[in-house]
């Protein structure tokens, strides 16, 4: 597995990481504990060493999974884990004041069975604590030894910017793949300049850019894409020339739509480093191979000028969602 830097941090890790939300948050196929176990183990030894969890998936659960999953190489990997919102009467609640953060921190310590952590982001922005406070009580988690690096996300541009200035931003979280690129307006462009790694996770469309969701696709209840616009029958149908064109990149290269996706991503920058996630241990293989896959400057182009005639349709988040980013 190739390898790449965090932001100007020392943490080095593996080109695609393994986001673990979905082993058992968020979507209607979840796995039994010691299935995620031997999925995440398995992810490992195929050479992933960035594992991305947070403290509300579950909630709290996840953090227990990865904290055992990966106890025996421990010191070989990276965790990343998020503060900031937690559950208030069933409802989720940003709070990322100084003493929630400090028992946040302190749970997922537990939890993850670990010493530090490695790479805590706060989960989206508390528009009731100045980013400033929350960045001074992270500086004294640092030199606590309770965590090694921070980063945001979801965030705006200036909250990043006045995070960075009080202490050090190694990596910020956002959405961005071949069907959400509103990061390349403002977002991208200010990572390159501060020296921050992006960390997009969906990186395969929460599953459409594999090529196996058709437009009669149905979502349970408790899946997340139940109430995303972008998967109503309509959107789908409408999005579908998006996928015709990842299966004719693929079919071309002799890979898979979703390596395609993928190896688009990493092509962007030198310092992007996407996390997918999956529950299937031949979707987890076929995710790390795509680090290998190396799309030419002209097949790049190629993609480019296919893009400027599709039009994607469906918003990524119900409105009320959305309103939580990028602030």
């Amino acid at each position: 597995m190739k390898r790449r830097k965090l932001g100007s941090s020392d943490l080095e890790v593996s080109a695609i990481g393994f986001g673990c939300m979905g082993l058992n948050f968020a979507y209607s196929h979840k796995l039994e504990k010691t299935e995620s176990i031997k999925l995440i183990r398995a992810a490992f030894e195929n050479g992933v060493t960035l594992f991305d969890t947070a403290e509300m998936y579950g909630p709290y659960t996840n953090e227990e999974l990865v904290g055992e999953a990966l106890a025996p190489f421990r010191d070989q990997v990276v965790i990343a884990s998020k503060f900031g919102i937690k559950f208030d009467d069933g409802k989720q609640v940003q709070d990322s004041s100084p003493a929630q953060i400090r028992k946040s921190v302190e749970g997922s310590l537990k939890r993850l069975n670990t010493d530090v952590i490695d790479l805590y982001y706060q989960h989206r922005v508390d528009i009731n604590t100045p980013i400033e406070i929350v960045a001074e009580t992270i500086k004294e988690l640092v030199k606590e030894g309770k965590i090694k690096h921070w980063g945001l996300s979801e965030a705006g541009v200036n909250t990043i910017r006045r995070a960075h200035a009080v202490h050090p931003i190694a990596a910020v979280q956002s959405e961005y793949s071949l069907w959400w690129r509103r990061p390349e307006e403002q977002l991208i462009p200010t990572l390159e300049e501060l020296g921050i790694s992006l960390v997009p996770f969906s990186p395969l469309g929460k599953g459409f850019l594999t090529g196996k969701i058709g437009t009669d696709a149905k979502f349970e209840s408790g899946d997340f894409r139940s109430i995303v616009p972008r998967f109503t029958p309509n959107n789908l149908e409408a999005n579908q020339g998006l996928v015709n064109l990842l299966f004719a990149f693929s079919q071309q290269k002799g890979v898979t739509p979703a390596q395609i996706a993928l190896a688009w991503l990493l092509a962007q920058k030198p310092f992007i480093v996407p996390i997918p996630g999956t529950t299937k241990l031949h979707r987890l293989i076929e995710n790390t191979i795509a680090a290998n896959v190396v799309l030419s400057s002209n097949e790049l182009a190629e993609i480019h000028s296919a893009l400027a005639n599709i039009k994607i349709a469906g918003e990524r988040y119900p409105e009320e969602l959305e309103k939580r980013t990028n602030l």
